[in-house]
C-alpha cells in the first residue's frame, strides 16, 4: 500500500436540515415553537483509503455509512471537514479546474448503488446506459459505443449480445454486473460499493464478489466496500472501519479486527455475524435500538446499548486510541 491515500476525508460531518414549511411558519407566527429538524447522520469522521486497497466500512442500518460513502463519491458535499483525492483537498482542485475538467477528473470515482434496478434507467437499453457517460465525456466517438460496450460486458461476465435489451430483461445478478459495467465505462480508479451484493441470492452473491476481486487485479482498482454482511467484507476487506450512529468505533487491518475486536459494539456484532461453527458459545444480543440521529445521545453514542458503560461515557465521547499497529477503537475501556 501507498503511503500517500488515494482518498482521504478529514473531520468530516454530513447534516441533513429540513426547513419549516409554509404551515410551520404561520403556526409559529401563532405562537407556535416549530423548529427546523436536523438530522446528524455523519460527525467529525476521518478516513483514508490507499491505492490498491479494499476498505470494508460496516455498521447496522442507520448508522451512516451510506452517508458517508455517497460524501466520499461526492455525491453529497460535506457540511463541515475536507475531501482530498490524491492529496489535494477537493475544493482547490475545483477552484484551480475548469468545471468541465474538474468532473472528468473527478469520474476517477464511481459509485455502485444497493438496487441493481431502481440505478438502472428502465427506459434506457443498456448499450446507453453503459455507454452514454463515456460518449458523452469523451472518453470514446459515438460511433464506437456498440464495440466499447461489448468490451465492458465481456469483462463483467455478460453476453454483449444483449446489449439492446432493457434491464427488466435481466436477472438480478445480470442487473448488477451492468451496474459494474457502467461504473467501470469512465475508467474509474476508486469505487465505493453502496450494498453492492445485497440484494443478490447467496450463490449470485459469491459470483459477484470474486468479480470485484478479479477487477481489483485486473484493473488496479480501489474499493471502498460498505456492507452490513460481515461475511461478505471477511473475504474482501483489507482494512475493517466500524460505524456507529455518525461515529467510527473502531479500525484496522481486516483480519486483526475480526480475530480480536476491543470496542463492545464491535464484539457485539461479530457474536451476531452467522457462522458454521457447530460449537456452542455463550451469546447475548445487543439491546435496544440504534438511536435516531435526529438527537443522538451525548458522550459515546453506544452508551444507552453498552453493557459497560460508566459515567464518563455519558458525557465525554472517547477518541480513537491506538491498540497496535493500524488498529484503534474509541473507547473509554482502553484508559482503564
Amino acid at each position: 500500500m501507498q503511503s500517500q491515500p488515494i482518498l482521504e476525508l478529514k473531520n468530516v460531518s454530513k447534516r441533513f436540515t429540513t426547513p419549516l414549511d409554509v404551515a410551520a411558519k404561520i403556526a409559529n407566527v401563532l405562537g407556535a415553537k416549530a423548529v427546523e429538524k436536523t438530522v446528524y447522520a455523519v460527525h467529525d469522521v476521518n478516513l483514508y483509503v490507499s491505492e490498491g486497497e479494499v476498505v470494508g466500512l460496516v455498521g447496522e442500518s442507520g448508522c451512516g455509512k451510506s452517508t458517508l460513502g455517497r460524501v466520499a463519491a461526492g455525491l453529497h458535499p460535506p457540511t463541515t471537514g475536507s475531501r482530498f483525492w490524491q492529496g489535494t483537498d477537493t475544493k482547490t482542485l475545483e477552484a484551480s479546474l475548469s468545471r468541465g475538467d474538474y468532473r472528468k477528473r473527478m469520474l476517477a470515482i464511481q459509485m455502485i448503488f444497493q438496487d441493481p434496478y431502481a440505478s438502472l434507467n428502465p427506459r434506457m437499453r443498456v448499450q446507453e446506459i453503459i455507454g452514454e457517460a463515456p460518449v458523452a465525456h469523451g472518453f470514446i466517438a459515438a460511433k464506437s459505443q456498440a464495440d466499447y460496450v461489448a468490451e465492458l460486458m465481456g469483462k463483467v461476465g455478460l453476453d454483449a449480445v444483449y446489449m439492446r435489451r432493457f434491464p427488466h430483461q435481466f436477472s438480478g445478478g445480470q442487473r448488477a454486473r451492468i451496474d459494474i459495467a457502467r461504473a467501470l465505462a469512465v475508467q474509474p480508479q476508486f469505487l465505493v460499493c453502496d450494498e453492492a451484493v445485497a440484494a443478490l441470492d447467496v450463490s449470485i452473491q459469491a459470483q459477484v464478489i470474486n468479480l470485484f476481486m478479479k477487477l481489483r487485479d485486473d484493473l488496479k482498482l480501489t474499493y471502498l466496500f460498505i456492507s452490513h454482511d460481515l461475511g461478505v467484507v471477511r473475504h474482501l476487506a483489507d482494512r475493517l472501519v466500524v460505524m456507529y450512529l455518525g461515529r467510527i468505533v473502531e479500525t484496522g487491518p481486516a483480519a486483526e479486527v475480526f480475530a480480536r475486536p476491543n470496542h463492545p459494539y464491535t464484539r457485539a456484532l461479530l457474536a451476531e455475524a452467522p457462522t458454521l461453527e457447530v460449537k456452542k458459545k455463550q451469546f447475548a444480543a445487543v439491546q435496544g435500538e440504534i438511536p435516531s440521529p435526529l438527537n443522538p445521545p451525548t458522550g459515546c453514542h453506544f452508551h444507552p446499548r453498552c453493557p459497560q458503560a460508566m459515567a464518563v461515557c455519558k458525557i465525554q465521547a472517547p477518541a480513537l486510541t491506538t491498540l497496535s499497529s493500524g488498529h484503534a477503537s474509541a473507547c473509554h475501556l482502553n484508559q482503564l
